[in-house]
């Protein structure tokens, strides 16, 4: 037994990181974690002063999805739907934070937590990383936000093939389907995400969360829903304080600073 936290969380330069804790499971997610990785996603929601967000799994995995062991001998699971209104609650939030996202993937990623890291804004992992849609070895219909989150990025029938074939795929191939952004080595992995991170993190506030929110509803959109909405986003972006500080750095010749995002602009 451990004291230990099942969820890790860490600020630097309003940089979040959120550290999936269980590296003996290969931070396989227990229903104690779900609720913690709620818990944190709601207190980002409120909190002005994170501007990005790492997710991330201790050891040498990223997360080896959903953690059934506490059934093994069951059986059935207790209470799936409330289980699931957590888990779905949780799966919602990440990917529409107003900040931007990045997880960082190491090791194993399969399941329940490779659509987390899918419901991400951008994926960085190492070469070594595996990924598995893996619900259907234990009988499972995808869940996690693998139903649209796939289709989304890969089309449908990559989508198919991954989740009904359940293939095990490397880093390398993850990244030919556009499932990850980056692939860099082991050893360089850390620097190159407090790198990526800490570009979001100084970049514009008001503007990244317009951007993130026109990407995510334009595929449901037409094109003419895209433009009213691009020119919604953009009037407030035109009477905001980051336009003026970013003429101001580019006449001065130097980097923007800007201040935290107003909680109550939205579009």
């Amino acid at each position: 037994m451990t004291d230990e936290p099942v969820l890790l969380i860490g600020n630097a330069g309003g940089v979040r990181t959120l550290t999936l804790n269980r590296p003996r499971r290969k931070n396989a997610i227990s229903t104690p974690l779900w609720h913690a990785l709620r818990a944190a996603l709601r207190d980002i929601t409120s909190d002005p002063t994170v501007r990005a967000v790492v997710l991330t799994g201790a050891g040498e995995s990223f997360s080896a999805g959903a953690d059934i062991a506490a059934t093994e001998g069951m059986d059935e699971f207790p209470d799936p739907a409330r289980e699931l209104r957590t888990i779905n609650e949780t799966v919602q939030l990440l990917h529409e934070l107003r900040v931007p996202t990045v997880a960082k993937v190491r090791g194993v990623a399969v399941g329940a937590g490779w659509n987390l890291a899918l419901a991400c804004d951008l994926v960085v992992a190492t070469p070594q990383a595996r990924f598995c849609q893996i619900f259907a070895r234990r009988a499972l219909s995808v869940d996690c936000g693998g139903s649209w989150l796939l289709p989304r990025l890969v089309g449908l029938q990559q989508a198919k093939r991954l989740t009904l074939l359940t293939e095990m795929i490397t880093g390398e191939h993850a990244e030919g389907l556009g499932l990850v952004t980056w692939l860099r080595p082991a050893e360089t992995i850390d620097e190159f995400v407090d790198e990526i991170a800490g570009k979001l993190a100084a970049g514009p506030p008001v503007a990244l969360r317009q951007t993130k929110n026109l990407l995510n509803a334009g595929s449901d959109r037409t094109l003419s829903e895209a433009l009213d909405a691009e020119a919604k986003a953009a009037g407030v972006n035109l009477t905001g304080a980051d336009v003026i500080e970013a003429f101001a750095a580019f006449a001065e010749k130097r980097e923007p600073v800007y201040a935290a995002a107003d909680q109550q602009v939205a579009l």
